[in-house]
């Protein structure tokens, strides 16, 4: 079963955002968060540190994209969409509460990640459901 064009564009939209978001991360770090007002400096290993997640949130952003041309992997990416930007924006809520309130960006972050991940949970619900009752249908027809 092809996605709903609000599905696609929802994959769309994630995959387009973490491959920016993990592209700027990866190339640029000390400009990317110094938006944020955060100094990384010159530290070599600290901009190991900071680096490596921008190119795991690159990879997992192709992934998520894959979902929006090959109607297979779309769960998968869904799935993987849900599980990036809800742990992306849990992480944050939880650093709120043991750390304090970070800059406004920082928040706001927090707030569109858990949007973005709730959308795709609530979008992978309604897939697998879709496959499970498919799968049922083709075990009765048998």
């Amino acid at each position: 079963m092809r996605p709903t064009t609000s599905t696609r564009t929802l994959l769309a939209l994630s995959g387009l955002i973490a491959i920016g978001i993990g592209a700027s991360i990866l190339i640029a770090p000390a400009w990317f968060h110094a938006s944020n007002g955060i100094e990384l400096g010159t530290d070599a290993n600290l901009l190991s540190e900071v680096r490596a997640p921008g190119g795991a949130l690159l990879a997992l952003g192709f992934m998520m994209l894959i979902g929006v041309f090959v109607t297979s992997f779309t769960i998968a990416s869904t799935s993987i969409a849900a599980g990036v930007y809800l742990a992306y924006g849990s992480s944050r809520l939880l650093s709120i509460v043991l750390d304090g309130v970070p800059d406004a960006g920082l928040v706001a972050a927090a707030g569109i990640e858990l949007a973005l991940g709730g959308a795709c949970a609530l979008v992978l619900r309604r897939l697998v459901k879709q496959k499970d009752r498919a799968v049922h249908q083709q075990e009765v027809a048998r």
